[in-house]
């Protein structure tokens, strides 16, 4: 699409207005599901230009895929929607403001993937700017997920293996 045409695009849509998708980007979006990662890399790499994030799941590069594809067609997020998200006070901010790390303060950072075998399945964190990422969904902690997973509360630091559980107390009468 030439670059007039989209800026023309651009400055139709009114914030606050809902916006129809044409029927060829929302045949895009809906194909997206079909693709396996290979393919929405492939994708990712023919329509937009350059290589995908590799440390991406499956289905956030779906998402950001789509995300971006959309922003080709109809323009991004205007200055003053991009503001408001990003507003200090945390009024619009998903979750708590603070950087990813252990309870001994051993930092995780943003990209790092965290892996878990659970019932037989290797389950994939990846650690994001705030907070953490796994099957799609955004989490604030390492244990929320853990709870996801297994349906019962967890350390959730403990059952990604990043820190040990408590040594175990001598017996009285021990040396």
């Amino acid at each position: 699409m030439a670059a007039s045409a989209r800026a023309k695009r651009r400055s139709a849509v009114e914030p606050g207005v809902a916006v129809r998708l044409d029927a060829a980007v929302l045949a895009i979006l809906v194909a997206l599901e079909g693709y396996d990662a290979t393919g929405l890399c492939r994708l990712w790499r023919d329509r937009l230009g350059g290589e995908a994030p590799a440390h991406l799941p499956r289905s956030l590069l779906m998402r950001a895929l789509a995300y971006r594809l959309q922003v080709e067609a109809y323009g991004d997020l205007d200055k003053a929607t991009r503001r408001i998200i990003r507003r200090e006070d945390g009024a619009c901010a998903p979750f708590d403001r603070r950087r990813p790390e252990t309870k001994g303060g051993v930092g995780l950072k943003p990209g790092a993937l965290l892996v878990r075998e659970w019932q037989g399945k290797l389950e994939r964190v990846m650690v994001l700017e705030e907070g953490f990422a796994w099957n799609g969904q955004t989490f604030k902690s390492l244990s929320q997920i853990a709870r996801a997973m297994t349906g019962t509360n967890w350390n959730g630091h403990r059952f990604f293996g990043l820190r040990q559980g408590k040594p175990a107390k001598p017996k009285a009468g021990s040396p």
